[in-house]
Order: C-alpha cells, then sequence, then structure tokens
C-alpha cells in the first residue's frame, strides 16, 4: 500500500528537502486529499505544529471528513490525541514525544496507549545512520534505530520509518536498513524517504511493508495510480472486482487486469475486463450509465478489489439498479429526494412549501408526538414524520446524513 503524504506548512501543502529547504509548496491541501483519497490512506503531517510554530488544525479537520487519514505532527498530549481521534483520525503518529529527554518516554505511550488503543498508534521512528533523531531531525538522540523497534513494539501496531539522510533526496531508500529492521519487530512497517519509484515500491511491498510517498509523488516522478496496480497481488491475470455505491450498496461484481485499471484511473470511469466480449468495457459505454470513481481499496491479500463509485443511472443490464436487486431504501435517498423538491420546487409540493417557520413549529410538534406514543406501531409512525422533517431542515441547511454520521461515530470513539 501507498500512503500519500500531505505536509502542512502556513495552510499549504509542501515539500522540504532534509527537513529544512522547502522544495515545492501546493495551495490545495483539500483538493489534493480528496484525489489521494481514491487510492489509499492518506498520512497528514502537521509541520508547523511539530515545529512550535502554530498549527493547522483546522484544515485537518477538514481533510478527515474526505477519507482514511493518520494524523501527526506536534502531538504532545493524551488530549490532543484524543481529540483527533475521535474527529476521524484512523491513527495517531507520535514523534519526538516518544523519546524525550533522550530516553523512551514510557510513561507518556503507556497513558496513550490506554486511552486511544494500541492499534490506533503509530511511532516515528526517524532515523540517521540508525539513530534516533527528534525536533525536525535536527536532534540526535543517541537511541539506537533496532532497539527503540524492539522495545516499542508493545506501545503501538505500526512504525512510520524515516530514513532522513535519503529524505527529499530522489535517490531511493535504505534497504538494508529497512531489512534488518523487518527482522528485529513483528510489528507492521511503513517506509519514508527517498522512495523514487514504482520499482522501488514494489520492491518494498514484497519485502511487507508500506510506503508513505512525498517527493516523488509531488514531482510527478511516480503516480498513485500505477503504484496501486503493480502493488495489487496480480497471481492472475484477473482479479475480482466489488463494486458498490456510496452507501455501501453492491451493484456488482466483475474482473479487473492491469490495463482496465488503467483506463478507470485515465478517465475516473470504472472499467473491467469483460470475459464474454475478451476486451476492455467501460460500464456504460452504451447504456451511459456511467460509474465514476470514488476510491479504490483491496482485501487483506491484494488480490481482490472493492470499488465505490458514484452510480449514474442503473449497473444492471437488466434495468435493475444492481445485478442483486433493486435499490435500496435508505435515508440517503430519502434526503436526495427531499434535496430536489427544495432546489427544484414543482407545483403541489408540500416539501416546498416548508418555510423555515413552519417546518421547525412542525418538528417540535412531531417530536411531542414521538414522545407520547405508547404503542410500536405508534413509535414507529411518529418517528417517522420526525426523520421526514428533520431530513428538510438539514436539507435546507446542506446537511448530509454523513456530516450527522461523522459527528455520530466521532461520539462514539
Amino acid at each position: 500500500m501507498v500512503v500519500a503524504s500531505i505536509d502542512l506548512m502556513n495552510g499549504k501543502a509542501v515539500q522540504l528537502k532534509q527537513g529544512n529547504e522547502k522544495v515545492l509548496e501546493k495551495d490545495n491541501p483539500l483538493e489534493l486529499a480528496k484525489e489521494f483519497d481514491k487510492y489509499g490512506e492518506i498520512a497528514v503531517i502537521d509541520l508547523d505544529a511539530a515545529l512550535g510554530q502554530g498549527d493547522n488544525f483546522n484544515i485537518i479537520k477538514d481533510i478527515l471528513k474526505i477519507g482514511e487519514v493518520r494524523v501527526g505532527g506536534g502531538i504532545h498530549s493524551i488530549d490532543k490525541a484524543k481529540e483527533l481521534i475521535s474527529l476521524g483520525a484512523k491513527k495517531i503518529i507520535i514523534g519526538s514525544k516518544a523519546f524525550e529527554n533522550d530516553k523512551l518516554n514510557i510513561k507518556f505511550l503507556n497513558e496513550l496507549k490506554s486511552a486511544i488503543g494500541r492499534n490506533n498508534i503509530i511511532i516515528a521512528i526517524d532515523a540517521i545512520k540508525r539513530e534516533i533523531v527528534t525536533k525536525g531531525w535536527k536532534h540526535k538522540t543517541g537511541i539506537d534505530l533496532y532497539f527503540a523497534a524492539k522495545e516499542l513494539e508493545s506501545y503501538c501496531s505500526e512504525y512510520l520509518f524515516t530514513c532522513v539522510e535519503k529524505e527529499g533526496m530522489m535517490q531511493g531508500t535504505d534497504h538494508e536498513t529497512i531489512k534488518e529492521l523487518i527482522n528485529t519487530t513483528k510489528n507492521k512497517i511503513t517506509v519514508a524517504g527517498g522512495v523514487n519509484s514504482v520499482s522501488e515500491i514494489l520492491t518494498l511491498n514484497q519485502l511487507g511493508t508500506d510506503v508513505q510517498l512525498g517527493m516523488a509523488l509531488y514531482k510527478g516522478d511516480v503516480s498513485l495510480s500505477d503504484a496501486f496496480i503493480e502493488c495489487l497481488n496480480w497471481k492472475n491475470d484477473l482479479l475480482p472486482t466489488i463494486t458498490n455505491n456510496e452507501e455501501g450498496q453492491v451493484l456488482m461484481l466483475a474482473y479487473s487486469n492491469k490495463d482496465s485499471l488503467k483506463e478507470a484511473f485515465k478517465n475516473n470511469k470504472m472499467t473491467y475486463f469483460s470475459r464474454s466480449k475478451n476486451r476492455l468495457w467501460t460500464k456504460g459505454e452504451s447504456s451511459n450509465h456511467f460509474q465514476e470513481i470514488i476510491r479504490m481499496r483491496t482485501d487483506c491479500d491484494k488480490d481482490s478489489i472493492l470499488c465505490t463509485v458514484k452510480q449514474s443511472g442503473v449497473a444492471c443490464h437488466t434495468g435493475s439498479y444492481s445485478c442483486f436487486g433493486d435499490k435500496s431504501f435508505s435515508l440517503f435517498e430519502l434526503y436526495d429526494v427531499l434535496k430536489d423538491r427544495i432546489d427544484n420546487p414543482k407545483p403541489g409540493s408540500y416539501t416546498a412549501k416548508l418555510d423555515d417557520k413552519l417546518l421547525r413549529e412542525k418538528i417540535m410538534e412531531e417530536a411531542e408526538e414521538v414522545c407520547e406514543a405508547k404503542t410500536k406501531d405508534e413509535v414507529i409512525w411518529e418517528a417517522a414524520d420526525v426523520i421526514y422533517f428533520l431530513t428538510v431542515l438539514m436539507a435546507k441547511n446542506n446537511v448530509t446524513y454523513n456530516d450527522v454520521i461523522a459527528e455520530l461515530k466521532r461520539r462514539r470513539r
């Protein structure tokens, strides 16, 4: 897996050479995150927070709404780690705080593990010539890389290893150190620093590590689509591809080969290899029922693909919405219908007539009625009324069910 890196400084995505010299700067971190999310997880590193010169917290909160994100940079307290997890961060990357006063900060890591769980923690083991460095790679701790990897194993599920002397140099990374690191720990390892080609990514992938990619990605030396394709487990020429919609309903099962995936990423429309036609086949090429790609992921063995799409029209050649049946009714569909009635009012539409005053009065009225409901049937009837009027209010304020679900998920975490 390739993890695309977004390093933030002054609200912009940057790339630094050797942690000092700014080589690249881009103004659109949110757009980058939307694009990177198609191919896998995203690493967001707050360089300002790491250097103690401010933070990019508001931008990070927005990025967390876009995809699967691991966050690092200046996370020095349990409360901040808990807040980021509650806001949707998949994992927290701990760097300098794990090596305070040139020692392993076991007390902090124990508390962090208790607070957010070992599986949510990545420890950054940044090293120069196999010595752990901290504070923006400016401070040498005297701690041996392999000693740290062994001793910190129980406090995290993954290590982010940066070969600092290779960082930003575009000359490849230190494969011998990585091999020795793999033999030192049972934890998962993501490698950063110097990786400069798809072939090197594939080599590291075959060793069992993931790659966090920065400079090579921004300079165009490596494309995420090529890296995604090459890192799949091509034990066969065709890999099963399950396609679902944004709400998680399965639309179809088809097969992909390397060429079909390249075509799909090129045009942002799902393209498969048709076994019956014996050629590449873009879904919708004859029906105009195209599938716009939102993201692709793989299973644990990387020999099957899960693709999430925005389906235009129906997916099945029989006219059914899905090859497995009709479209499942959901609150998402209700929202879309009501949003359309609001944006494109039609004569006689009750929804379109609901002004803000009347709408809020109806919500209060229906909420009182659901509280007074006695039987199961009464609760169902009144709850449906509440949900209808509440969904209209949401649609009028451009609040989606994904927004509400994200907030509920945040509270649960």
